[in-house]
């Protein structure tokens, strides 16, 4: 770890004050399983207060493990009521379901590639491109993944590298150039630096 934050403040002064200013981060790592990749569906597009009350109803009333099995086991009507959206209970059911099936394979992921990793994840409903990037973050710990979808991490470059609009997916990649092979940890740090 040392290395990688020597390399971000080394190659990039904007990144080096955020350093500086945060700390040291320690990352929130997940095992790389089916419970890791529902939690992700479940806290698209929510803020992570609401996402982790909605995901604690859930995994009780899944029984208190998120499996496919505990997932096919409850009624659509029992997930909704724990907070999930009709599209995102469609969407951890069909990950549930393609995961008995073997369609989804969570052991062989570790060998996979990035683009592999995503290509795989993609054929489930509502995981895009977004979920299996912090799927790879969180889960299988890459350290070289820049998801310029994220809006965090746009955000926060925005407001870094003083930018008057949201940086494109094209700015983005060209700002993180830099950071190679540690694109991973610096949005650990840019998300960081949003904090209050």
């Amino acid at each position: 770890m040392r290395r990688a934050v020597l390399h971000l403040k080394t190659n990039d002064s904007v990144l080096a004050e955020i350093i500086k200013r945060v700390g040291a981060v320690k990352p929130a790592y997940r095992d790389p399983t089916f419970e890791s990749l529902v939690r992700a569906i479940v806290f698209q597009q929510l803020n992570g207060k609401a996402a982790r009350t909605i995901y604690d109803r859930f995994a009780e009333a899944a029984g208190g493990k998120v499996t496919p099995e505990s997932v096919l086991a409850l009624s659509e009507e029992r997930m909704r009521l724990c907070g999930l959206s009709r599209q995102k209970l469609s969407y951890i059911r069909d990950l549930a379901a393609k995961t008995l099936a073997k369609e989804i394979v969570f052991d062989q992921l570790s060998k996979m590639t990035d683009e592999a990793v995503i290509e795989h994840l993609t054929r489930v409903k509502g995981i895009g491109m977004w979920s299996a990037q912090m799927f790879l973050m969180f889960a299988l710990r890459r350290p070289n993944v820049m998801p310029t979808g994220d809006l965090g991490i746009r955000l926060a470059m925005k407001k870094a590298y003083r930018k008057r609009k949201l940086p494109s997916p094209e700015e983005m990649l060209k700002i993180s150039r830099k950071w190679e092979p540690y694109r991973t940890l610096a949005c650990y740090y840019l998300w960081r630096s949003m904090d209050p």
